[in-house]
């Protein structure tokens, strides 16, 4: 009789000892390794992209949701010149800030690429979310190119999508 509850003992501390998962949305890489001082009379182009995001979509109605996984990729075009991003905000679908990623301009070099990721688990952007992207380049240099990648995978079925950001400025 004593060994009749140690399935049961077994079961609860199993379940039980579930890592909980860090949100890496909210805990973005060190910006501050870029971080540079760029001066107010330089001679860099400014300019000014939306990228509409999305962390859910619609799934068999409008009140059925899936969530993705997004990556903002954000990429330097130029193969000699580094360029500057200025600000990278995220919206959620009324338009409401959600967060911004740094706070003073960050350097691509050449050829660089780098990513802000939101996780499958953070919905706060919902399914109209989008970003502001303010960047300054070198004059004659390629735009910067930024896209979103949406992911999801569930049992053996996968979905993914991409969108293009629009320069607006």
């Amino acid at each position: 009789m004593k060994h009749k509850y140690l399935p049961i003992i077994l079961i609860i501390i199993l379940f039980s000892c579930t890592e909980k998962k860090e949100n890496s949305s909210l805990n973005p890489e060190n910006w501050s390794k870029r971080t540079v001082n760029l001066k107010a009379s330089d001679s860099l182009e400014y300019g000014k992209s939306y990228l509409s995001i999305y962390s859910q979509i619609y799934s068999m109605s409008e009140h059925t949701t899936h969530n993705l996984t997004s990556m903002v990729s954000m990429r330097n075009t130029s193969e000699s010149d580094t360029i500057y991003l200025l600000r990278a905000e995220y919206f959620d679908t009324h338009g409401k800030s959600v967060r911004k990623y740094f706070d003073a301009p960050i350097f691509l070099a050449p050829m660089e690429t780098t990513e802000i990721i939101i996780d499958e688990v953070d919905v706060s952007g919902g399914t109209g979310s989008n970003y502001i992207l303010e960047w300054k380049i070198p004059r004659n240099c390629p735009e910067p190119l930024f896209e979103g990648i949406m992911t999801s995978t569930m049992g053996q079925q996968g979905l993914s999508f991409t969108t293009h950001a629009k320069r607006i400025e």
